[in-house]
C-alpha cells in the first residue's frame, strides 16, 4: 500500500615534511607580545612576510597561498600593492580561525593540491570528493545527499569561510561545486559550542583567493554523454580581492542506475552552477565580503524495466522501461559579512538569505499503474538569518568566546496526488472509480534560535580545556528548546602528539520541509490510505555524544590518528524515500545509539603522496515515534519493540588514494570500500560489500615560453568495472534499487588564464 504525505509514495592534505609546514606556520602566525599574567595580552599584527598565504595554525585558513594561485594560473609573483593586500587578508584570515575555533573536535583536510592531484581533479562533484575522508560512506544520490558522516542521516552542516551554509529541501546532487574549494575539512565528534543544528559533521570549506589575475577554463567530459565545462577567474583592485568560478554537467547518469546495466534508461541530467566571492577592506581593522552561489538542476528519474503493474492498467498498455518521471532542483543563496580585528577583541557579523525548491513530476498513468497513486510534490522554502561571532583574549591563559544565530524559514510543502476510491476491506483492494486528485498543502514560517558562550582556558602549555554552553530554541512543528554543554581536553605532551577528549550535548531540529505533517483523513477510502494511521509530529533529536582520539608523527612526514566515539539519542532523526517521489520524509526513533572507531594514516615525501582510512560504526534505533504512517505495518509493530541497524549505517568503511609528479606527468589513484547498507526486512541484512577504484594522468604543456600552461588529463572510473547495488529495493524508506557506477573513462583539457 502506498504512503500519503509528500512521499505518497587529521589532515590528508599532501604537504611538504612537517619541518616545512613548521616553517610555514611561522611565516603566517601573529607575533606575540609578552605580558605580565596579569595583563591583557596585545596581539600583535601578523608580521611582514613574503606574500605567501599558508593554513593558520588555529585553523583551516586559505588553503592555497594566492602566490601559489597566482604560480598556478601563470600570473606570475604578485606586485608590492598586492602583495601587502594579501599580507592583510592573511591577518583578517588569522582573525576570522581565532573566532571559530575547532579546538577538541577531530579535523580532516583536504587542501587544494590535494583536490587536483586526485583522479578527476577539480571536476570531481563535492559529495564524490567527502567519500575520501575517514568515517564517509556512499549511499545513492537519493539519500541527498549521497554520503553519510558516522552512520547518520544527512545531519551534516556545511561553511564557507566560518558561515553557515543555509541547507536545501532534499534535492538531488550538491548545489556547490568544487572549483571553488581553496580546503575542506570535515569536523566530527564534540564539536565546540559555537556549532550547532547540524552535528554528525561539519563540512568548513574556505574558498579560494588570488592575489594577481588568473583562473582557468576548461572542457571534460566521457561515459555517459558526460559533458561539463567549467571556469574560474579570480585577483585583486585596490583594496578588493575577487574570485568568480562556474561549471555546466550534461550526463546520461543523473542519480544511480536502478539496474546494473551499463546505460541506465530515462537518466539524463542537466546541471548549472555558479559562485562568487569578494571581500574588501573598508579600514585596516574592518573587512567586508560577499558570497553568492546558484544551482540549477534538472533530472529524469531512471526507469527499472520489467516490472508488474498493480492497478486497473494492463501490462501491454503501461511499460515500466517508458515512464516519465522527473525532477526540478533550484538554490540560491547570499552571506554577506563583516569581520573585525583587534589586539584582543575579534568579531564576524553576517546575515544570509536561502530559497530551494524541488519539484517531482510524476508520469500520473504510469505511477497510478505501478503504485496505485502519483504525487507531484513541490517543496519551496525561503530562508532569513543572521549569524555574529566574536572572541576575546581575556589574558594568557583564557579567550573568551560567544556568539548566536536566528534563522526564519517559511516552507510550502504541496504534495498534489492522484488516487483512484477504493474498498480497502478486499484484497486486492477493489477500485470503485476513476481517479481524482488530493492537494495536501502546508505552509509554515519557523525559528531557529541559538547562542553559545565558551572559554578556552590553557592549563598548561601542553594541556588545553575548552569548555562552553549553547542554548537552542525551536519554534517549528513543535516548539521545544534544550542547554547543551560542551567540553573538551586537548593535550600536547611533545611534539608530534596530540591527544583529544570531550564531550557534548547536542540539540538537532527537524529539517522543516522534510518534517512537514500529512492530513491523513485526506486520503481515508482511497489507494493511498496508509496501513498504519498515525504521525506525530517529528521531534528534535538530543543526544550525548562522547569523542576520544590521537594523532601521532611516526616519522619524518607520515601521521597516523585514531578515534573512537559513542552516541546515545532520545528520538533519533531518521529520513527514507517513501513512495515514487524522490524526496525524503523524516521521523524519529524513541532510543538511538552509535558507537565507532576511525583509523586514519597519511605519508608525504616530494612528489608523492598518500594516505588511508579506515572506519567502523554500528547505528541501531528502535520504537518509531512520529510520521508512523511511513512504515508498513509488520516492520512497525516488530520495530515498536525491537533494535534494528538504521539504513544509513555501514559497519565497515575504508578509503585510500595516492599521487606521484613526475616532471610535468601527475598519477592518480584512489579507492572506496564499503561494506553494505542495510537491506531485508527491518534492515536485518546487509547488501555486499565492494571496493572500487578510480585512475588518472594528467600532463601539464606549456608551448612557448613564459607562456600559460595547458593541461590534458585522462581518468577512469571504476577501473575494474566492478558491478554493486547501493540498495537492493528493499528496506526501511528504500523505494527502487540503486546501483554504483560502472566503469567511465573521461578525458579533459584546461588552459590557465
Amino acid at each position: 500500500m502506498l504512503l500519503p504525505g509528500v512521499a505518497a509514495s587529521s589532515i590528508i592534505k599532501p604537504t611538504a615534511a612537517m619541518a616545512q609546514d613548521a616553517a610555514k606556520d611561522a611565516t603566517v602566525l601573529p607575533g606575540i607580545t609578552v605580558v605580565a599574567p596579569t595583563e591583557k595580552p596585545k596581539r600583535a599584527a601578523a608580521k611582514p612576510a613574503a606574500p605567501t598565504r599558508a593554513a593558520s595554525s588555529r585553523g583551516a585558513g586559505r588553503s592555497s597561498a594566492p602566490a601559489q594561485e597566482a604560480a598556478v594560473a601563470g600570473a606570475g609573483a604578485p606586485n608590492p600593492a598586492q602583495a601587502a593586500l594579501d599580507r592583510k587578508m592573511q591577518g583578517f584570515d588569522q582573525s576570522r580561525d581565532h573566532v571559530l575555533t575547532k579546538l577538541g573536535a577531530s579535523t580532516y583536510t583536504i587542501d587544494r593540491n590535494t583536490i587536483e592531484t586526485m583522479p578527476q581533479g577539480d571536476n570531481t562533484p563535492v559529495d564524490k570528493l567527502v567519500l575520501q575522508l575517514p568515517g564517509v560512506n556512499y549511499d545513492s544520490a537519493a539519500s541527498n545527499p549521497n554520503f553519510h558522516v558516522r552512520g547518520e542521516y544527512a545531519n551534516v552542516q556545511t561553511r564557507i569561510n566560518g558561515l553557515v551554509v543555509p541547507e536545501g529541501v532534499s534535492g538531488l546532487g550538491p548545489v556547490i561545486d568544487t572549483n571553488f574549494i581553496g580546503s575542506l575539512s570535515l569536523l566530527t565528534g564534540t564539536l565546540p559550542a559555537q556549532y550547532g543544528l547540524r552535528t554528525a559533521g561539519v563540512l568548513d570549506i574556505t574558498s579560494r583567493a588570488f592575489s594577481t589575475p588568473g583562473g582557468s577554463v576548461s572542457i571534460y567530459g566521457g561515459s555517459q554523454s558526460t559533458i561539463t565545462p567549467s571556469f574560474d577567474y579570480g585577483g585583486s583592485v585596490g583594496d578588493t580581492q575577487y574570485f568568480f568560478s562556474g561549471r555546466g554537467n550534461w550526463n546520461n547518469l543523473g542519480i544511480e542506475n536502478p539496474t546494473s546495466s551499463v546505460n541506465a534508461l530515462h537518466d539524463h541530467t542537466d546541471q548549472g552552477k555558479f559562485f562568487a566571492y569578494v571581500s574588501t577592506l573598508l579600514n585596516e581593522q574592518t573587512r567586508l565580503s560577499v558570497i553568492s552561489g546558484a544551482s540549477y538542476s534538472t533530472f529524469q528519474i531512471p526507469n527499472n524495466p520489467n516490472q508488474m503493474p498493480i492497478g486497473n492498467f494492463p501490462s501491454a498498455v503501461v511499460d515500466s522501461s517508458t515512464l516519465n518521471e522527473n525532477e526540478i532542483d533550484q538554490y540560491y543563496f547570499n552571506l554577506v559579512a563583516l569581520q573585525t580585528k583587534g589586539d584582543v577583541i575579534d568579531t564576524q557579523f553576517a546575515v544570509f538569505s536561502r530559497y530551494a525548491q524541488v519539484h517531482f513530476i510524476p508520469d500520473i498513468a504510469g505511477d497510478l499503474a505501478f503504485n496505485n497513486v502519483a504525487s507531484d510534490v513541490t517543496r519551496a522554502s525561503q530562508m532569513y538569518g543572521t549569524q555574529f561571532d566574536a572572541s576575546y583574549e581575556v589574558n594568557r591563559a583564557h579567550t573568551l568566546r560567544a556568539g548566536f544565530m536566528v534563522t526564519a524559514e517559511k516552507t510550502d510543502v504541496s504534495n498534489i496526488s492522484t488516487v483512484f476510491p477504493a474498498d480497502l476491506s478486499t484484497d486486492p483492494p477493489t477500485i470503485l472509480g476513476p481517479a481524482y486528485t488530493i492537494n495536501d498543502s502546508n505552509s509554515l514560517l519557523g525559528w531557529n534560535l541559538g547562542a553559545y558562550v565558551q572559554d578556552e582556558w590553557k592549563l598548561t602549555n601542553q594541556l588545553t580545556l575548552n569548555y562552553g554552553i549553547r542554548f537552542d530554541q525551536l519554534y517549528q512543528f513543535v516548539d521545544a528548546n534544550q542547554f547543551s554543554p560542551r567540553a573538551a581536553l586537548v593535550y600536547k605532551p611533545f611534539d608530534g602528539t596530540t591527544f583529544h577528549a570531550g564531550y557534548a550535548r547536542y540539540f538537532t531540529p527537524p529539517m522543516q520541509a522534510q518534517a512537514t505533517q500529512s492530513n491523513l483523513a485526506l486520503f481515508n477510502n482511497t489507494t493511498n490510505q496508509p496501513d498504519v494511521p498515525l504521525n506525530n509530529p517529528v521531534l528534535p533529536e538530543r543526544s550525548h555524544y562522547f569523542d576520544v582520539g590521537v594523532e601521532q608523527k611516526l616519522l619524518p612526514g607520515l601521521t597516523f590518528g585514531l578515534d573512537a566515539y559513542y552516541k546515545i539519542a532520545t528520538d533519533l532523526i531518521d529520513d527514507g524515500q517513501f513512495g515514487q517521489a524522490v524526496v525524503l520524509t523524516q521521523f524519529n526513533w524513541a532510543r538511538g545509539y552509535s558507537e565507532g572507531a576511525e583509523a586514519k594514516v597519511k605519508y608525504q615525501n616530494g612528489d608523492f603522496s598518500a594516505y588511508a582510512n579506515f572506519a567502523f560504526n554500528i547505528t541501531r534505533a528502535t520504537d518509531p515515534v512520529s510520521n508512523q504512517y511511513l512504515l508498513d505495518p509488520d516492520e512497525y509493530a516488530f520495530l515498536l519493540t525491537h533494535y534494528h541497524y538504521t539504513d544509513d549505517m555501514q559497519m565497515l568503511t575504508g578509503s585510500a588514494g595516492a599521487s606521484y609528479r613526475w616532471n610535468q606527468t601527475l598519477f592518480s589513484i584512489n579507492m572506496k570500500y564499503g561494506s553494505g547498507l542495510p537491506t531485508g526486512f527491518a534492515n536485518s541484512a546487509f547488501n555486499e560489500p565492494y571496493v572500487t577504484a578510480n585512475l588518472g594522468i594528467a600532463h601539464e604543456f606549456q608551448a612557448l615560453p613564459g607562456a600559460k600552461p595547458l593541461t590534458v588529463r585522462f581518468d577512469v572510473v571504476n577501473l575494474f568495472d566492478k558491478i554493486y547495488a547501493i540498495r537492493d529495493g528493499s528496506g526501511i524508506g528504500v523505494f527502487a534499487p540503486q546501483f554504483g557506477q560502472r566503469r567511465g573513462f573521461y578525458a579533459g583539457i584546461s588552459q590557465k588564464l
